[in-house]
C-alpha cells in the first residue's frame, strides 16, 4: 500500500518501434513533469528476420536512431534493446505484448511493491501533472489494483485520419457508457498508452500474459478480477490519431480498416443487448438457489459448453455473495464483448439506428444533431467530433461518479 508519507518512485514502461518522429516529444513530456521521482525503462524492438526484409529494414534502421537518441539524453534511460541485429525478437516472441512484458518483469525484479508502473506509448502527449495525478490518486485509493486513465484523441490536419479516429472514438465510449449503464465491473477502456498500476498487484495476478496485441485488454481483464480498476483520473493522456499497422488490431487497425469503409468489427452495439446483460446479472443471486432461465443463458452454455455452468460453481461457494462474484468471473470482459458481437446481427439494426436509439431512450435532450437522417459517411468531421465530446462528458459523468462511490 502507498504510504502518505512516503511517496513512491515511478517506473515507466515504455515500447518503441519505429517511433523516432515522437521519441524526442514524448521526452520533453517526461521531462516537463512536475512529479520528478521516476525512471524510464524503453524497450527498442522488432523481429530479427526484419533486418532481412527489404520492406521493413527502414524501421529497424530508425529503432537504431531512436536508440542512439535515447543514449544522448540528459538523464538515464534504461534501455532494453530487442532490435539491433542479434539481439531483436526471434520466433513467437515479439511485438507489442512482449515488450510490455519483458519492461514490466525488468521493472517488477528492482521496484518496491509500493512503487508504480505506468505504462505509456511514444506516441502519447500527456501534461506536466499527469504522473503526480497518477500518485495522487492512488494515494486516495491505497488498494485500487490498476487506473485506465481517461483519453482523449486530439484533431489534426489529416481529415481522414479526424474521420476515422471519431468514429473510432463513438464506438469505444458508447461501448464503456452502456456497461457503467449496466453496473459492469469490466468498463475499463483498455489502451495500453493510458494504464498504472502498483507493483504489488502486478505481483498478485503473476504479472501481464505476452500477445501480438490485445495484451492491454486482457491484463486489465486479469487485473479486475482481483481488485478495483480506476477509470478516474483529473489527468487525460492524448493517444496519437494515426494509421498504424504495427499491431492485429487497436486504434491503428481500425482506423486503416475504417478509412476503406469497413467498420463491421467495431459496430455500436444495440441498448438493448447491454439490457440482457443487466438482466441476468439481476437473476445471478436467484440462480444460486434454483436453475433458472437467464436472458444470456443459450449464449453462455454454449461458449462454456454445458447446460449448467453454474452448478460446479454452487459446489465450490458455499454462500450467495461468493458465488455471485464467481459468476462474474466466470462471465467477464471477454465473454460479454463476445455475447454482444454474436447476437448484434439479430437487432436487425444499423450503426446509425443503434446511435439513434441509445440517444433516443438516454440522452434525448442532450444531443443537437438530428439523428434520424444521420450517416457516418455523410455526417461532417464538425458532426462526429460533437458526438464524440457529448459521449466523452457523458462517460466522464459516470466515471467520476464511480470513482466517488
Amino acid at each position: 500500500m502507498i504510504n502518505k508519507n512516503t511517496l513512491p518512485k515511478i517506473y515507466i514502461a515504455l515500447p518503441v518501434i519505429n517511433e523516432l518522429e515522437n521519441i524526442s516529444t514524448f521526452l520533453t513530456d517526461i521531462k516537463n513533469q512536475s512529479y520528478q521521482n521516476f525512471e524510464l525503462y524503453v524497450c527498442v524492438n522488432q523481429p530479427e528476420n526484419w533486418w532481412d526484409d527489404s520492406v521493413k529494414t527502414t524501421v529497424c534502421i530508425d529503432n537504431q536512431k531512436t536508440i542512439d537518441l535515447l543514449n544522448k539524453q540528459d538523464f538515464f534511460i534504461n534501455i532494453i534493446d530487442k532490435s539491433t541485429k542479434g539481439n531483436a525478437w526471434v520466433g513467437k516472441q515479439s511485438g507489442v505484448g512482449w515488450a510490455r512484458k519483458v519492461l514490466m518483469d525488468t521493472i517488477n525484479n528492482i521496484a518496491d511493491k509500493a512503487d508504480i508502473i505506468i505504462s505509456l506509448d511514444a506516441d502519447t502527449r500527456f501534461n506536466s501533472e499527469y504522473f503526480e495525478s497518477i500518485i495522487n490518486t492512488f494515494v486516495d485509493n491505497p488498494k485500487a489494483v490498476a487506473i485506465a486513465n481517461p483519453y482523449y484523441h486530439k484533431l489534426t490536419d489529416d481529415d481522414d485520419a479526424n474521420r476515422a479516429i471519431l468514429r473510432y472514438e463513438i464506438y469505444m465510449r458508447h461501448y464503456s457508457i452502456n456497461l457503467f449503464r449496466i453496473d459492469c465491473p469490466y468498463n475499463f477502456t483498455a489502451l495500453g498508452s493510458a494504464m498504472a498500476l502498483p507493483v504489488w498487484a502486478y505481483r498478485k495476478i503473476g504479472g501481464i500474459t505476452p500477445m501480438k496485441s490485445g495484451e492491454d485488454f486482457y491484463f486489465l481483464q486479469k487485473l479486475t478480477k482481483t481488485g478495483k480498476v480506476i477509470n478516474y483520473n483529473k489527468e487525460k493522456v492524448y493517444p496519437a490519431a494515426r494509421f498504424s499497422d504495427r499491431v492485429f488490431f487497436g486504434t491503428g487497425p481500425a482506423m486503416i480498416k475504417g478509412r476503406s469503409g469497413d467498420w463491421d468489427s467495431y459496430p455500436i452495439y444495440h441498448f438493448s443487448l447491454f439490457n440482457d446483460i443487466k438482466r441476468t446479472y439481476d437473476l445471478l443471486p436467484a440462480l444460486y438457489f434454483d436453475d433458472i432461465v437467464l436472458p444470456m443463458g443459450a449464449f453462455l452454455s454454449e461458449q462454456f459448453n454445458d447446460d449448467k455452468w453454474w452448478v460446479a460453481l454452487r459446489n465450490n461457494f458455499k454462500t450467495e455473495r461468493h458465488f455471485v462474484k464467481a459468476c462474474y468471473e466466470k462471465i467477464d470482459g471477454l465473454r460479454i464483448l463476445q455475447y454482444l458481437k454474436a447476437n448484434q446481427p439479430s437487432t436487425g439494426k444499423t450503426d446509425e439506428e443503434c446511435l439513434k436509439d441509445f440517444f433516443d431512450n438516454y440522452y434525448s435532450n442532450k444531443i443537437n444533431i438530428n439523428l434520424d437522417s444521420f450517416t457516418f459517411v455523410n455526417a461532417t468531421t464538425t458532426q462526429l467530433n460533437e458526438i464524440r465530446d457529448l459521449l466523452c462528458a457523458i462517460e466522464e459523468e459516470f466515471q467520476y461518479n464511480k470513482y466517488k462511490q
